[in-house]
């Protein structure tokens, strides 16, 4: 079994894009089905939700306020699973409640290594 990173990115910028108190109690509902989905299936590692305020650090180290210097999608959060396959990956992803929202995206990444101290 391998680790997978799932990115979830939303347009958190448009009012109107954002969602009203009672909408976001819905979708967070809807999140936490497809969390528990995931772990009912024993293969959910960890995850976490993103604020909106950051910085952006680019070459020769220009930094801008961010994240969303070039775009209005930015990564809202992300969860690490465990799947046999990219494919198998993919399909947990496709089921992501995020994806309902227009102009909404999720990315796959597969888990290459880690980074240890030496």
């Amino acid at each position: 079994m391998e680790e997978y990173l799932i990115l979830m990115r939303l347009d958190l910028l448009t009012k109107e894009s954002q969602p009203s108190p009672e909408q976001l109690q819905v979708y967070m509902k809807q999140y936490r089905e497809w969390v528990n989905l995931i772990v009912k299936q024993k293969k959910f590692v960890s995850g976490t939700a993103l604020s909106t305020e950051g910085r952006v650090i680019q070459h020769k180290t220009l930094v801008t306020d961010g994240p969303f210097v070039e775009t209005k999608e930015s990564l809202a959060g992300f969860i690490t699973i465990l799947a046999e396959s990219f494919e198998e990956a993919l399909e947990f992803a496709k089921l992501c409640p995020i994806l309902l929202g227009e102009g909404n995206s999720v990315e796959i990444r597969k888990v290459m290594g880690i980074h240890t101290e030496d």
